[in-house]
Parts: structure tokens; sequence; C-alpha cells
């Protein structure tokens, strides 16, 4: 049982600890604040068997199949399913998630060729890629082989070279985790927070939250240029044969309608305008990074694909689903109005 005075010095203690507190919405140890969702954190990689993903992961390759993969422009992937690994066919291009992300915690386990062949970066070179193609975590056989720093396993190349130079041996399963935090940018498209990251190499830590300069690049420094918070992760082809497994992402921060990069073919078939008149038409745009723009009574909202038809705005609650392959389009503003359904009239120009 607490004395007068001590409790008098801890009352005093978290009225001091309210005045900085992490979460403004919660007082410390407050008996009403909900506690953490339960979850599985499932189990370790072996080098003969990939681990189990946590239970709240997004599993994008499992083993099995490239069903969540396509190339850069959304056409079916070259990559090939081998041994259980998603492997890399030189020549064929990086290929990328249809499923965009943000903040997260990426889990990725690869393989380097063996036996080994070349030197310095033309040794098992491939990437991974946040941003489609903009910011890389490079992949490299680092195993007793020289190269230049920021350009070794586990660096954000060009930028940082890994604390440590923790790689294994070429053949030999390694893993990264990485925690990623996006860069923002405001409505003008000025920056307002830069991309960090984390990175955990075979259980290593070898970057700690570094801040990017802007996009990762072989010869230039390149500034930042806005684009959507949440894009797809890619690997690259360097044109090498190098084999991924295990791969799960987990999203960071609240919870939000999922986001796909569509094939740059499908979302041609949606630009143009739809249905007559001024209050019962619409036309949609072609955006860069894989939106769509939607112009309603003159306003004009960018639109996120949260499957192959549905797409949704960001900064109102306008919906809007495509039919027949789009000829049909119909849209949704908020629960009280009534849907509007329209055909497709005509071909709108990419701006």
């Amino acid at each position: 049982m607490k004395t007068p005075a001590l409790l008098a010095l801890a009352l005093g203690a978290m009225a001091t600890g309210l005045r900085g507190a992490p979460d403004p919405n919660w007082i410390d140890h407050d008996r009403d604040r909900p506690m953490a969702a339960v979850i599985d954190p499932g189990t370790a990689s072996t080098q003969d068997a990939p681990g189990r993903p946590p239970s709240d992961a997004t599993v994008l390759f499992d083993g099995k199949d490239v069903s969540q993969w396509v190339g850069l422009d959304g056409s079916p992937t070259k990559w090939i399913v081998h041994d259980g690994a998603l492997e890399c066919v030189p020549g064929s291009g990086y290929v990328r998630t249809l499923q965009s992300f943000g903040d997260c915690q990426l889990h990725v386990e690869w393989a380097a060729p063996t036996p080994p062949h070349g030197v310095s970066q033309d040794r098992g070179n491939s990437g991974v890629f946040f941003g489609v193609d903009r910011y890389e975590t490079q992949v490299l056989d680092s195993y007793e082989s020289k190269t230049y720093a920021d350009g070794a396993a586990a660096a954000v190349y060009g930028q940082y070279a890994p604390l440590v130079n923790a790689a294994r041996p070429p053949g030999v399963w390694q893993t990264y985790d990485i925690i990623w935090t996006a860069p923002r940018f405001d409505a003008e498209g000025k920056l307002v927070s830069k991309a960090r990251e984390t990175l955990i190499h075979n259980g290593v830590l070898v970057q700690n939250n570094v801040e990017l300069t802007g996009p990762t690049g072989w010869i230039n420094r390149v500034p930042y240029k806005a684009h959507p918070e949440r894009m797809p992760i890619s690997f690259q082809d360097h044109g090498h044969p190098v084999r991924y497994r295990n791969v799960w992402v987990r999203e960071l921060g609240s919870p939000r309608h999922r986001e796909f990069m569509l094939p740059e073919a499908v979302l041609d078939s949606y630009a143009g305008s739809f249905g007559h008149g001024k209050w019962n038409a619409v036309v949609i745009g072609r955006l860069p990074d894989g939106l769509l723009s939607l112009t309603l009574s003159g306003q004009e909202l960018v639109m996120h694909a949260d499957s192959m038809t549905h797409f949704y705005a960001l900064s109102t609650d306008v919906q809007c689903e495509f039919s027949d392959g789009g000829k049909g389009l119909t849209v949704t503003v908020g629960q009280d109005t009534e849907p509007m359904k329209l055909e497709h009239q005509e071909k709108a120009p990419n701006p």
C-alpha cells in the first residue's frame, strides 16, 4: 500500500508525464484504452524452408505463383517460379506488385546465384524498390566481393552504405526486414517529409532510420518529385537470376482501402467522357502513377483503384465502378444521392 507521500509523488509523476504524452487521446495508464490486436507472429525461416508470415501480413509471394506480380506497365511478368522461389529471368524487366503500399514493414528473402560469376556490380545484382522504381535497397552478392560501399548489399543505393557487411555466401538464403516510411507531398506537390528507412539484414541492423535525399540513382543525385503515398514494390532485373521467397508486408498506420496500380491498358480503356449534359456527365482522364481523374460538375478528383473496376477519392466520398470493359460507369457521391449510371461516349486524350 502506498503511503500518502509516495502516492503524491506517483500522481505528480503521472501529471508531469501527461504534459509530454505520446498520444494526446489517452492519459497515462488509461483503463479505457483498448489493448493492441492479438496476432500470430508466425515462425522464422530456415535454409531448408521459409517461415510462416504474421497473421496480419499481406503475403506477396508464397512460393506457388506470380499472381500478385506484373511487369512495370502491368503486363504479365516473365519471371518464373522455380523450386518455390520467384526467380528473375535476365532481360525480362522489373517485376512489381499489383497492390500499392505506403508506410510498411517488408520482409524479403533472397539468394544470389551459385556458383558466383562476375565481380563488383556484375555479381548477383538485383534490388528491392519502393515507389515502383524510385527508391532502391541494393541486392548484391557482397560475400567476399568488393564494390563501391554505397552499392553493396543492404545499401540504400548511392546514398547510404550499410553499417556492416552481413552478407552470406551465394546460394544461401538471406533476409531483409525493412521498415519504410514513405515521403509526403502537399496538394501543390511540395515535399512535406522525406522517405526514411530502417533495414535489418540477416538479423543485423545495417540502416538506422536513414533519411533519403530523394530517389536513388547510379550517377545523378535526383531530387524528390511528387507522387502518391502508396505505390507498388518492385524487384529489379539487373541481368542475374537472383531468387526471392517468403515475401510479405504489413502496412503501418490507420487502416485504409487497399490500393492497386492497374495495368496501363486497363486504365487507358477507362479514359473518356461518360453521359451527357452539365449535371449528368463525367470525364475520366489519365494521371501519372496509375491514377485516374474524375471531373464532375467542374470539379476534378484524383481516383485510386481498390480493385480492377472500382475507384475512390481520398478527399471526399466519391466512388465509381466501371462495367462492361469500361463502356459503363456508375458514380456515387456519399450515401444520400442516387447513383449516376452513365455510358462511355468518347475517348479522352491523356494529359
